[in-house]
């Protein structure tokens, strides 16, 4: 198990402002390195062909049967982010959750860079509503259920071959045990009308929603994960934290509280 550096009063070594800022200026320097890294990838992201969407896929939402061209929402680039939440769960995936709790702060930034940005579930619409009410959110979300489209952006899965343990995720095949698994994909609209599949991403690829990480990285104790097959055991539902106090309550309170997580395979 990973050593906690802060187990201990002194665990961690300290220095003079002089040798820290030396050691930050350093540290500066590869951080640097790494944006330029970070801009190259994003390029090369942006250069990949694009593969046009030639099925018909449909969608319940709260203003009726839309098409994906319809959840462009006259814009023409489009974001999905595969919501783990299938037909007869009780709640969605805490891990999606979080993810889906950064949303709806940034959806107008996104909508004034001509991008739209919808969740997508498998479980019925009014499945998803029921959820939604209770976490409070405002974004849109659609319901695939019905629908190839899950199965086709490799996040669903059926009961076969979930038994079998060679379900292809994450553009391999691997032995995970569950019928729903995270991922976000990008789609762009042309003026003619004509869908395009460009990116999708899984596994810690979804870490991309995920700005609370980008915090948790910066402070001392970092992410502060427990080294089990579950990272993300520690996480939430946002209305399900108990008290924080001294910041270890939500740690000792043990596994996902119901519903459905992804493990550790995910990242």
């Amino acid at each position: 198990m990973t050593q906690n550096p802060l187990a201990t009063a002194d665990a961690h070594r300290t220095a003079s402002k002089t040798e820290w800022l030396a050691e930050r200026k350093q540290l500066l320097a590869r951080e640097r390195e790494l944006t330029r890294l970070s801009d190259q990838v994003a390029r090369e992201r942006r250069a990949l062909p694009w593969v046009p969407v030639d099925k018909d896929y449909a969608f319940d939402t709260p203003s009726g049967r839309r098409t994906l061209a319809d959840l462009f929402d006259g814009r023409r680039q489009l974001l999905v982010q595969h919501f783990m939440l299938g037909p007869g769960w009780v709640q969605g995936c805490p891990s999606c959750s979080f993810m889906a709790d950064h949303i709806d702060g940034m959806t107008v930034h996104l909508e004034n860079r001509d991008v739209s940005l919808v969740a997508v579930s498998r479980a019925p619409l009014d499945e998803i509503e029921r959820f939604r009410r209770r976490m409070g959110w405002r974004f849109r979300w659609a319901s695939s259920h019905g629908s190839d489209f899950n199965y086709d952006f490799g996040v669903s899965f059926t009961p076969e071959q979930v038994a079998r343990g060679d379900i292809g995720y994450n553009y391999s095949t691997s032995p995970h045990c569950y019928e729903e698994l995270p991922g976000v994909s990008v789609f762009f609209k042309n003026d003619d009308g004509q869908v395009f599949h460009t990116y999708s991403t899984y596994g810690r690829g979804v870490e991309v929603m995920m700005g609370t990480y980008r915090m948790l990285d910066l402070v001392p104790k970092g992410r502060d994960e427990r080294d089990v097959e579950n990272r993300m055991e520690w996480v939430r539902h946002h209305d399900r934290y108990g008290p924080v106090a001294g910041g270890s309550a939500a740690q000792e309170a043990g596994g996902p509280v119901g519903g459905r997580t992804a493990s550790d395979c995910c990242r």
